[in-house]
C-alpha cells in the first residue's frame, strides 16, 4: 500500500522510496538548479532495503516516487534457521517465519525480542531489541 507520492526533488537524506518496485533508503541525493530552459535535475543514490545492493539514478527533478507505508512490529523468536526465524508477533499472537539480515544472526536466540518490518507484504527482522 502506498503512502504517498512526492516528487524527486521533495527527497531527503533517509526516506523510504519505492525504486522499480523495491523499497529503498535515500543514502544522498543532489539537486542541479534549473538551466534557462531546462528542469531541475536529481542525481539520488539509495540503497535496497532488503537486499542491500546500492542503486544510483540521474532523474528530472519532476518525476514522482511512492514512499511505501513501514509498519514497524515487534515479535518473540522461537527458532532460528539457516536464513529465517520463526517468530510470534506480540500483537496478534500469530506464528511466521521471516528472513532476517547476516549481520543480525548472532544476536538472535529463542526467547528474544526482535523488530521486523513489514514494507509492501515483505517482512524482513531488522533490529534485536
Amino acid at each position: 500500500m502506498v503512502l504517498k507520492l512526492i516528487d524527486a526533488t521533495q527527497v531527503r537524506v533517509g526516506t523510504i522510496i519505492m525504486i522499480d518496485n523495491v523499497p529503498c533508503t535515500v543514502k544522498s541525493i543532489d539537486i542541479s538548479k534549473t538551466g534557462k530552459h531546462g528542469h531541475a535535475k536529481a542525481r539520488i543514490e539509495a540503497v535496497e532495503i532488503f537486499a542491500g545492493r546500492k542503486k544510483v539514478l540521474a532523474i528530472p527533478g519532476h518525476e514522482r516516487f511512492e514512499v511505501p507505508l513501514v509498519e514497524k512490529k515487534k515479535a518473540q523468536v522461537l527458532s532460528i534457521g539457516d536464513s529465517t526465524a520463526s517468530v510470534m508477533d506480540l500483537e496478534t499472537y500469530e506464528t511466521i517465519d521471516i528472513p532476517f539480515a547476516k549481520e543480525i544472526k548472532e544476536e538472535l536466540a529463542p526467547e528474544v525480542q526482535v523488530e521486523y518490518w513489514d514494507i509492501e507484504g515483505r517482512k524482513q527482522i531488522m533490529r534485536v531489541i
